[in-house]
């Protein structure tokens, strides 16, 4: 099969976001955002502070919805759905990384992960069976039984990001998520990430200042202006 018979799993048309700024009126964050991710594909989403690299996220993730335009999961258009039915999408296509793991203190690792699968209705050997699989991928497996607390911060994030694809998402959105992580440690954890998402088949965007991490994806997309950028694969000069 060709690429060009590929569906894109997640894609942006026309996308506009702008914030009522109290009497000076319309703020605009972003305009004409366009652009498609396909299966498999890790896309750096990079720009300074302030740029909206967050509020596109929060588009993609079905969390917020654009002023105007609209994106498509898997072919489908969102903007007409029911709440309900942007809250299935979101449910069973999409998964979602922070800067911060949001792991629950009093379960283990395994059932942090687990837990996911079983509120889906998964049987609970089954769902402790693929978190063990999940976390065993991100280089845990010695982890399983530890209770947040019990783990560094880059495993706690490594157990967030098996979370976010037990599930089987065909969408991964990750907000900096080695943003609290030393620079070693990030490159590690990235590393894994990338291992899994690969894997697993996901489209990845992932936001991040770290354009060194970014330089690692297949390319970034470029926040500036208003304006989303294709930038292609970033080289290590730009990445330096």
């Amino acid at each position: 099969m060709s690429d060009a018979t590929i569906e894109a799993a997640l894609r942006f048309e026309n996308v506009v976001r702008t914030f009522r700024e109290g009497t000076a009126g319309q703020l605009e964050i972003f305009r004409d955002a366009s652009a498609a991710l396909m299966p498999g594909e890790i896309v750096a989403l990079v720009g300074p502070s302030g740029s909206g690299k967050s509020s596109l996220l929060h588009i993609a993730g079905l969390l917020e919805a654009p002023t105007s335009g609209d994106i498509l999961i898997s072919g489908q258009y969102v903007a007409a759905m029911s709440d309900d039915e942007r809250t299935r999408i979101r449910r069973e296509t999409i998964g979602f990384v922070y800067q911060a793991h949001h792991l629950l203190p009093e379960f283990s690792a395994l059932e942090n992960v687990a837990l996911p699968l079983m509120i889906a209705g998964v049987k609970k050997k089954d769902a402790k069976d693929e978190a063990a699989r999940l976390l065993t991928t991100m280089g845990l497996e010695t982890r399983l039984d530890h209770r947040p607390a019990q783990l560094s911060g880059g495993e706690q994030q490594r157990v967030a990001i098996a979370r976010a694809l037990a599930n089987k998402p065909r969408i991964l959105l990750a907000d900096e998520p080695t943003g609290n992580l030393d620079p070693k440690t990030a490159a590690g954890v990235f590393d894994a990430l990338v291992a899994l998402v690969r894997l697993e088949g996901v489209a990845a965007l992932i936001a991040t200042h770290n354009l060194q991490l970014a330089a690692k994806m297949d390319r970034a997309l470029v926040l500036h202006e208003g304006r989303l950028l294709d930038a292609g694969k970033l080289g290590t000069q730009a990445a330096s």
